[in-house]
Order: C-alpha cells, then sequence, then structure tokens
C-alpha cells in the first residue's frame, strides 16, 4: 500500500462515515474572481446512491442566489475511533422537485435517516424558507489520519 492509499477511506468506510449525516461546509461557485459563498449546513447521505441531500435556506432574502445545476463543494470531518477523517464532495446541485429527480429523490431521502435541524439563522427557523437540493457527485476525496505507530 503505498502512502496515499494509506490516508484514503474506501467506498464503505466513507459510505458509513457519511451514513452517520451531520453537517458540514457547502461552498457554492460564483461569478468571476470572487471567492466562493460558503455556508454551514445540515446533510443526509443515500449509500445506495452516494448522493447527498441537503435543506438550504431559499428567498429573495438570501445571498446565495440561484441554486439549480450549481457547481458546489461539500466538506465535512470528524473524529471517529480516534482518528480524524474528512470527505469533499463535489459536483453541482439539483432541486429535488425537479421531475425528472422527484420519485428517486423520495426514495434517497427515506434512505438518508433524518437531515439534523441546525439553526445558524438570525431569526427563527419557522421563518425561513428552505427548499431541498441534492448533489451527486462527481469527485470524492477521502481522508483518514494514519493509526500512531506503536
Amino acid at each position: 500500500m503505498g502512502d496515499i492509499d494509506a490516508v484514503r477511506m474506501d467506498d464503505d468506510e466513507r459510505d458509513e462515515f457519511l451514513g452517520r449525516s451531520g453537517t458540514g461546509v457547502i461552498s457554492l461557485a460564483t461569478p468571476g474572481n470572487e471567492p466562493p459563498h460558503s455556508v454551514p449546513v445540515s446533510y443526509g447521505y443515500d449509500p445506495m446512491e452516494s448522493v447527498l441531500y441537503f435543506r438550504l435556506s431559499v428567498g429573495p432574502d438570501r445571498t446565495k442566489g440561484e441554486l439549480d445545476d450549481r457547481e458546489a463543494t461539500f466538506v465535512t470531518y470528524g473524529e471517529d475511533d480516534g482518528r480524524w477523517r474528512s470527505v469533499v464532495a463535489s459536483g453541482r446541485l439539483v432541486s429535488t422537485t425537479d421531475e425528472s429527480v422527484a420519485e428517486e429523490t423520495i426514495e434517497g431521502l427515506e434512505r438518508t435517516g433524518r437531515i439534523p435541524i441546525v439553526d445558524v439563522f438570525g431569526e427563527p427557523t419557522s421563518e425561513v424558507t428552505f427548499a431541498f437540493y441534492r448533489l451527486d457527485p462527481e469527485r470524492f476525496t477521502t481522508r483518514v489520519e494514519r493509526p500512531m505507530d506503536p
């Protein structure tokens, strides 16, 4: 096993780590030389389809802009069994209300367990409009901390 393989998770390890659902940061592409729009989010993961689901705030008073078909990168990390792990997923966001993905979205959301509700807004979440989006990653990058030598 090469050095780089020693710090990568295999697909089963990645799916198990992501399958806990939790939080991370999504970064959305912006026009020109603007920095990406990055925000903390909660997510759910469907291991059968390797798809991530997000409950994102939407509306005219939000600064994210249009989300459909937007390039996005999602990062989540945490400690498991005393070792730090991270997953980076890159692809395009797809609205789950799109007729072409609506049925598989319902099935996928059922497989995610639950998407945690995290209140990071300056107003009650009951006053925030949300929509579900999915990220069908074109690429996953995974890392796991090497075990300590005895």
